[in-house]
């Protein structure tokens, strides 16, 4: 600022020295001074002016720059504007279902289950699945892998508890390929009660989607839950999915005995 002030002053001096070199008398005549003496206070008014210009127009930028925020408001710029920030990544995801299984000469049940997957974290929670009033708790490790052939395995170990009563190691395992699936949940329960009581347990599936939101295919079962002719038992399905629900119908043993129906709803978040 001080610098301006004397450029600007220097300016004024210099004009006064340029007026008082041409002074015009009372008779209209004009008293001239010497003329190299006059271009040379002109040139030095001109440079003082031009330095107090650039002065004052370089203060004048910072002044705005300090009393409005992001430069000069309402002026366009050549800056592209900011993309939004990117959504966080999911951390959690769940799937909420129940099954029930409408059994002939036998009860009638619900099977529900929930599971919670972050990253390689895997935890679920099952009623009515290893026998029925009996609950079990799953730990385990996700894992997968592959672009067009996807595999995905989770090994994991479950307490059992109810009228059922063990330890359980098992795994989880799915195969796509396009519009081909192959899954299949499987355990082996060792019954602490009585060891006769152990046990193999397996749920799977092979299912083909013509439409993303339509699969038929295959299923079979080995279960203790009820009891049945068949120790594999065996059949076909037909699910849909509407946004983030799964409806799935299961017939088990239609042709080698009195058929199990299975209706499903699965929830995922």
């Amino acid at each position: 600022m001080s610098r301006g002030l004397v450029a600007f002053r220097h300016c004024c001096r210099s004009a006064d020295i340029l007026v008082r070199s041409n002074v015009r008398t009372p008779a209209g005549s004009v008293t001239h001074s010497n003329p190299t003496v006059a271009r040379s206070t002109l040139r030095t008014g001109m440079s003082a002016l031009r330095a107090g210009t650039q002065t004052v127009l370089f203060l004048g930028s910072i002044l705005t720059a300090l009393v409005l925020p992001g430069g000069a408001a309402g002026q366009p710029t050549n800056s592209p504007p900011e993309s939004p920030p990117a959504e966080s990544e999911k951390l959690w995801s769940f799937a909420a279902s129940a099954y029930g299984f409408l059994v002939p000469h036998s009860r009638d049940y619900i099977n529900p289950n929930f599971s919670a997957d972050r990253n390689w974290l895997h935890l679920e929670a099952r009623y009515n699945y290893e026998a029925l009033e009996t609950g079990s708790l799953w730990v385990g490790y996700n894992f997968s892998t592959g672009t067009n052939l996807v595999f995905d395995f989770t090994p994991q170990i479950g307490g059992v508890f109810g009228d059922l009563t063990g330890v359980a190691p098992g795994w989880n395992l799915s195969l796509s390929y396009k519009r081909f699936s192959l899954s299949s949940q499987n355990e082996y329960v060792f019954d602490l009660g009585d060891s006769s009581g152990n046990f193999f347990y397996t749920w799977s599936e092979l299912t083909y989607s013509p439409l993303h939101w339509l699969r038929f295919g295959l299923a079979a079962q080995r279960t203790k839950a009820y009891k049945s002719d068949l120790d594999i038992q065996r059949g076909f399905l037909v699910g849909v999915t509407y946004k983030k629900i799964d409806f799935t119908t299961y017939v088990f043993n239609w042709g080698w005995t009195d058929p199990t129906v299975v209706l499903a709803v699965t929830l995922n978040l």
